[in-house]
């Protein structure tokens, strides 16, 4: 190893020039964005915009919070595991447009919680009276809390409004629920043409939906006989009247008879009046 021409045997030690200091650089947060809907319909990009300005990495998904397993949130919150179990001393955060796109109910919150809890994982809200980070640990284990029961209370209230409407809906008489396949002209064609000895294909081929996606369609020949099936029986007097209603032998039998009686009666007036004038005659 060299030595410095400086030191040698003999010669008191010196202090040498003092080491330039790096500064420490202190790494930034990453933020893994999701993003969620319940149905197709409702609108999903405001979230996403909200999120793009300050996320490395976005998840979103169009599924109801009824879904047990939501794949696109597993797999933010497997990244942000990822991240962490690589580089413990880096912030990792995960970030949502509001509580709600998180879980439905408290339960499911807490859980929630106790998982980003154990990964040393913090959480973010971009709106609401509650937004900003919060860490799951400490003071953040009891915002968990609260947030899990106002989000509870949410939901409930959400639930009874929907209640209330499907009520004052019934008790006008829409009752909601995809329009039925055959209605009840459909149905009483189709007893019809049962009665005549039409086999149910060929029924389903004479009848056509006339509401919903498949209008303008021949229903299905399963949808015929089940209609059929639930159908309720005529009542026993029409039955009574079906019964006693001649075939078609029977109405040619008794046209027969009348023409007949008919005929018998006018010969009789005829001889009456031949006699009458032979009387007068005479």
């Amino acid at each position: 190893m060299p030595v410095p021409e400086d030191r040698g045997p003999g010669r008191t030690w010196k202090p040498g020039p003092p080491v330039e200091q790096i500064p420490a650089t202190t790494a930034q947060p990453i933020r893994i964005g999701y993003a969620r809907c319940s149905t197709a319909q409702q609108e999903l990009q405001s979230q996403l915009d909200a999120l793009a300005p300050v996320c490395k990495r976005i998840f979103s998904e169009k599924i109801s919070t009824r879904a047990k397993t939501r794949p696109e949130l597993e797999k933010a919150l497997k990244l942000a595991y990822d991240i962490k179990e690589a580089a413990p001393d880096q912030e990792v955060i995960l970030t949502v447009h509001e509580p709600k796109r998180l879980a439905r109910n408290a339960a499911e919150l807490m859980t929630l919680s106790g998982r980003l809890q154990a990964a040393g994982v913090r959480l973010e809200l971009l709106t609401g009276p509650l937004s900003g980070i919060y860490d799951p640990n400490g003071m953040g284990a009891m915002f968990f809390a609260v947030l899990a029961a106002a989000a509870q209370i949410e939901r409930n209230y959400i639930r009874e409004k929907a209640l209330e409407g499907r009520h004052a809906a019934a008790a006008k008489g829409n009752r909601g629920g995809r329009p039925k396949v055959i209605d009840d002209d459909m149905l009483t064609f189709a007893r019809a043409l049962k009665e005549r000895g039409v086999p149910v294909p060929g029924i389903a081929k004479k009848l056509t939906i006339k509401a919903g996606k498949n209008a303008g369609q021949h229903p299905s020949v399963a949808s015929v006989y089940r209609a059929l099936a639930e159908a309720p029986e005529p009542d026993a007097e029409a039955r009574a009247i079906e019964q006693r209603r001649p075939g078609a032998e029977g109405t040619e039998r008794l046209t027969r008879q009348a023409l007949t009686s008919a005929g018998d009666d006018v010969l009789a007036l005829l001889a009456q009046h031949a006699e009458r004038e032979e009387g007068g005659a005479a």
